[in-house]
Formats: structure tokens, C-alpha cells, sequence
């Protein structure tokens, strides 16, 4: 038993059964490669769109974010990224790949030590320092 598409293409329906070499096999599904599109969708946002903002950084940006960094982070996180001690991570270590992590820690704090930067810096600024990060200082 089969449909008609369309087109006027013979589609079987995924339970019709074909004798073939004396055994009995299912026809495949009509949606037999959905599960590989979905596979390549899932492979495609997890692994390119991150990298969307892992292109390497101009120098021109770098140096911004440096003077960002020096307004407003370089008191506790120390100069050229160097990590003074105490509670304050050391921004030298933070995985180049995790940009949305650090976006969100910069906006909304993280205790006991870092607090909520969310009213004093824009989305152009939080980039910006992204950059100087990653440039390694």
C-alpha cells in the first residue's frame, strides 16, 4: 500500500512491508532523515553560532577595552589582568569560548565578590572588555 504526493511520486507509508531477498523489511519513513537534519541543527548551534564571537579581536578594539578595563575593573582584577589575590578571579584564566558566561557575570554580578555592573556599562563597553580579555592583556 503506497500514496500518491504531489508530484505524483509513489511514497510508502513507514509500516508497508516489501519482501526483499526473502525477508521481510519495513520501507523507510517518509521522515527517516529528519533525525540527521536535526542532528545537524543541534551540532550547528552548539558548535558554529558560539563561535560567531570568537573571531580574534582588532587592535583597535583591544585597546578600548583596555581603557575600559582600566576605568572600571583594574582596581579589583589589577592591572594588565594581573590578578592582584584575594577574592577577585583571575580574568587571565577565563575560557576564551564563553563569552555569554561573561557577559552575564559582568551585568549581573557574582558573590561574594563581584558586583552588578549591569547599570554603569553598555553592551558596546561589556564587548569591548570581552576583547582585552581574550587579547590576554
Amino acid at each position: 500500500m503506497s500514496r500518491q504526493s504531489l508530484l505524483g511520486i509513489r511514497v510508502p507509508y513507514a509500516a508497508e512491508r516489501t519482501k526483499c531477498a526473502s525477508r521481510s523489511i519495513r520501507a523507510p519513513s517518509p521522515c527517516a532523515g529528519l533525525g540527521i537534519s536535526a542532528a545537524f541543527i543541534s551540532v550547528f548551534a552548539l558548535f558554529i553560532l558560539p563561535c560567531a564571537h570568537a573571531a580574534e579581536p582588532n587592535e583597535s578594539d583591544v585597546e578600548q577595552g583596555r581603557e575600559v578595563y582600566g576605568e572600571l575593573c583594574a582596581s579589583c582584577h589589577g592591572r594588565d589582568l594581573v590578578n592582584p589575590g584575594g577574592l577577585t578571579f583571575d580574568l587571565r584564566k577565563f575560557p576564551p569560548d564563553q563569552f555569554e558566561r561573561f557577559r552575564t557575570v559582568v551585568l549581573n554580578g557574582k558573590p561574594p565578590g563581584m558586583p552588578p555592573w549591569r547599570d554603569k556599562v553598555s553592551d558596546e563597553d561589556v564587548k569591548l572588555l570581552w576583547d582585552y580579555v581574550r587579547s590576554g592583556g
